[in-house]
């Protein structure tokens, strides 16, 4: 499998060469150059570990030794149980895709475990050193940092916003102590925070200089990982391979409800992706409207779901790339005007007639909602959801079809937005075992301004 960039400058590169990296040298984002096919039947009753493996190794085929790198992420140790993603059935037809049983205790674990061991492995075949460099809304950044704290030739320094996480959130990066990791608290959103990832990555000789990767999800690594837990839900939720599913996905920057168009493409029978967003509602203006208008710092606004409060949704690009026919010069010209205009409108073009082709509807979700969903699941099914899951859950139920499952997908574990659990049922949401004084510990981490050049001071001066 060979990759190209989704605008077009950059010649094809083979996994090993794509996956320390974030931004293709033109801009644009690295994706397969085919889509590879599922084999749905011999799929079926795989294992997780065993299910990853098949489906990665389409998407990594230069790599040896991947399967002994699975096997040693996905683990009963690591996530909870055999099953990794457990399934729960709620009623005859609506199920919750269970996410959050990693170490961080979000969905970003099972790829951010994955992405770790990879890390290690390639550095360590090539005997090279990585600092890594990421932007965080909220579980991004720790997902990343338990996955990578203590990793051999591997420095990390996490981008989030200063003030705009739970304090959970914040405690599980800022009270780490390992020397490799690096907490940077910028002042300002987290599109300042992705703005930066993108500014130092798009500086080739800084780049290369202090050999930075990402973490972010607009590494595709990231995404092949998501991939596999759509697999993993479709079987739990069917009986046999001939029949759809839909799929409700919180959707903040994109990779999640990504890894779902992907699946799809692979021949995986989903009827509908249904996006669900905050108050930050640009993905599903585009999706209702074409129209496609990223919102200034002053307009992102400080939800009770704040992984999702997000303007900029990086992985859109690869999105509208199979949008416009895998045109690199068109995926240019949109995101120029972008860059010019802070907007571009697809309404009255072709290719936003291919929407509906690749199943994707959406809605919105406001903290009224996000509450009344979180007291519903809990007073009629006695399970509490996280803020995050509750915007899914609105939007999956608001978009549901009448015959066709609904997996709805989790994002987190409550304990990490207590506020709203208290809010919401008047109660506290339970904590997993190691995770009671968590807030009380001391915690590290450096102010910043949202500065590119300041963050490349910060980076040059404690650098692998």
């Amino acid at each position: 499998m060979r990759y190209v960039s989704t605008r077009g400058g950059v010649q094809p590169q083979r996994f090993t060469d794509i996956v320390l990296e974030g931004l293709a040298p033109d801009g644009g984002l690295y994706v397969p150059e085919r889509t590879p096919q599922a084999d749905l039947a011999a799929w079926r009753k795989l294992s997780y570990a065993e299910l990853a493996f098949e489906v990665l190794k389409l998407f990594a085929d230069d790599i040896p030794d991947l399967k002994e790198l699975v096997e040693k992420t996905y683990t009963r140790e690591a996530f909870g149980s055999d099953d990794i993603t457990p399934l729960k059935t709620l009623e005859p037809g609506l199920h919750l895709l269970g996410l959050s049983n990693g170490p961080t205790l979000a969905f970003k674990d099972l790829a951010m475990q994955l992405l770790g061991n990879l890390f290690e492995y390639v550095l360590g075949k090539r005997g090279e050193r990585l600092n890594i460099l990421g932007a965080t809304s909220g579980d991004t950044g720790s997902a990343a940092e338990h996955a990578l704290r203590g990793k051999q030739n591997i420095r990390v320094f996490m981008l989030s916003p200063a003030g705009r996480m739970t304090p959970f959130q914040a405690a599980q990066m800022y009270a780490l102590q390992d020397a490799n990791i690096h907490n940077l608290a910028v002042q300002g959103v987290f599109d300042d925070c992705q703005d930066i990832v993108k500014a130092v990555s798009a500086d080739a000789a800084f780049k290369e200089r202090h050999r930075i990767g990402t973490v972010n999800s607009i590494n595709w690594a990231r995404v092949a990982a998501q991939v596999v837990y759509y697999f993993k839900g479709y079987f739990a939720a069917t009986a046999s391979d001939g029949e759809q599913v839909s799929f409700a996905v919180p959707s903040g920057n994109f990779g999640n409800i990504y890894a779902g168009h992907v699946a799809r493409s692979m021949g995986l029978p989903i009827r509908r992706l249904i996006l669900a967003t905050n108050e930050n509602d640009v993905l599903d203006e585009f999706f209702r409207s074409g129209r496609y208008r990223v919102r200034a710092a002053g307009e992102v606004k400080a939800t009770s779901s704040p992984s999702m409060d997000i303007s900029k949704a990086s992985n859109f690009e690869r999105y509208v790339f199979d949008l416009v026919g895998r045109d690199a010069a068109q995926v240019r010209e949109l995101w120029r005007r972008l860059a010019a205009d802070g907007v571009f409108d697809l309404s009255r073009s072709p290719w936003f007639r291919n929407v509906a082709e690749t199943g994707f509807v959406s809605g919105s979700s406001t903290h009224a909602d996000r509450l009344a969903t979180i007291r519903r699941f809990w007073e009629k099914y006695g399970v509490m959801v996280d803020p995050h899951t509750a915007d899914g859950i609105k939007v999956g139920l608001e978009q549901r079809e009448a015959g066709v499952p609904l997996v709805c997908l989790e994002t987190a574990q409550p304990a990490k937005f207590a506020e709203t659990i208290r809010e919401a049922l008047g109660r506290e949401p339970a904590r997993p075992s190691g995770y009671e004084n968590l807030e009380r510990l001391p915690q590290r981490f450096e102010p910043v301004p949202a500065d590119a050049g300041a963050v490349k001071r910060y980076i040059a001066g404690h650098a692998a």
